[in-house]
């Protein structure tokens, strides 16, 4: 058949073919599952009878408890045996890692944490570190000198000039001394 070629309409025909066929053994299968969830609730929860005493009640309740107790066990067991093969697998993974030679490194997302944040991830949060740098620094107190604080005042040398130039400056100068 691989010299020959296949027209569109018989191709056509044998898709629908496999189609109906597929479809067929679809709903079988759906049949056949809830068939076996029929089957398995008549197995596990018979028919409740309605209790007609408070005593009855109780038994019922006490039956109820136990069956929910023994379900919780069995899926806690399941829990724990998928945990220790899960731990298994990655043992595994880890040795024939080893065995190859080659680590391949996981590719980590960037995050954007401050180092606060990232010691206190690190550290737990008992745990509390203060990186503020600017805390830590010396704080030191500017004394001003007498001298430069007349620098400042004198202000503009020009200004100043004008100022004592003249018999006005000098009688300015007189008062201030005096």
């Amino acid at each position: 058949m691989s010299g020959k070629k296949v027209s569109s309409s018989r191709k056509h025909q044998l898709k629908s073919l496999m189609l109906s066929i597929a479809k067929g053994i679809l709903e079988e299968e759906e049949r056949e599952r809830e068939e076996a969830k029929r089957r398995y609730i008549a197995e596990t929860c018979p028919p409740v009878s309605m209790p007609r005493t408070m005593q009855e009640l109780q038994d019922l309740c006490k039956e109820i408890h136990r069956k929910i107790d023994g379900i919780d066990e069995e899926r806690y067991d399941l829990e724990m045996k998928v945990n220790k093969a899960n731990k298994e697998i990655d043992d595994l993974k880890i040795k024939v890692q080893d065995l190859m030679g080659k680590f391949k490194k996981p590719v980590l997302k960037k995050v954007r944490m401050s180092a606060d944040a990232m010691l206190k991830a690190l550290l737990g949060s008992k745990h509390t570190v203060n990186l503020d740098l600017r805390a830590n620094l010396k704080q030191v107190k500017k004394e001003v000198k007498d001298e430069d604080k007349e620098l400042r005042d004198v202000g503009d040398w020009r200004k100043n000039i004008e100022d004592k130039s003249g018999m006005d400056g000098r009688k300015k100068m007189f008062e201030a001394e005096a």
